[in-house]
């Protein structure tokens, strides 16, 4: 994972600020939601190149991913176009346009779209929906081997994830790291369940 040049880190923090004064991010301190957001970095493997950020809102993790994983594409995705036109406007603002694509689409058209169906090395989102509903249509975009990371509620919480509910999507997982789980799309040539991450 790369440094963050502090300059574009003041941007971001100013972006986020916005995203609240409007309602479309949380009133938690803006360090906390970095802070939060960066174990999605962590979570994406080194070989990945391409991520989509599902329901981006405000841009988290998406904006942060992008800030700290210099040689990763990303396609920040939400149905709400006035989310989408201030995401864009961030992506600008932190000079991201280049590898940053920003969308504005319902995630069930991306998947029956094969411009976007098994296209990814990483999905991530930090507040979908229902759990499964959220592997499901996650899955639907990531490639075979690729993974899912999702954002999971204090670790004190049980486990909201049913085992053969996973499998029966095809995945493996989760892995807690630290503030999220991460769910591996299994590879067709695999017949061994067992992996590390």
């Amino acid at each position: 994972m790369a440094s963050v040049d502090p300059a574009k880190l003041r941007v971001l923090e100013r972006v986020l600020r916005e995203a609240q004064r409007t309602g479309a991010l949380t009133a938690v301190p803006v360090d906390e939601i970095i802070s939060h957001a960066r174990w999605f970095s962590e979570a994406i493997p080194k070989t990945a190149l391409t991520a989509v950020d599902l329901g981006s809102g405000a841009g988290v993790p998406g904006l942060i991913v992008a800030l700290e994983c210099p040689e990763l594409k990303l396609v920040l995705v939400d149905r709400r176009s006035g989310r989408t036109d201030s995401l864009s406007r961030a992506v600008n603002a932190l000079d991201l346009a280049d590898r940053v694509t920003v969308l504005c689409s319902e995630i069930a058209e991306m998947v029956r779209d094969s411009t976007w169906a098994k296209h990814f090395d990483v999905a991530m989102s930090r507040g979908l929906g229902p759990p499964i509903q959220t592997l499901n249509l996650s899955r639907d975009l990531v490639k075979p081997g690729g993974v899912i990371i999702v954002s999971e509620p204090p670790p004190e919480s049980p486990s909201r994830w049913d085992h053969q509910q996973v499998l029966a999507l095809g995945l493996r997982g989760p892995i807690r790291l630290g503030s999220v789980a991460m769910f591996h799309v299994k590879h067709p040539d695999l017949e061994n369940d067992d992996f590390t991450a």
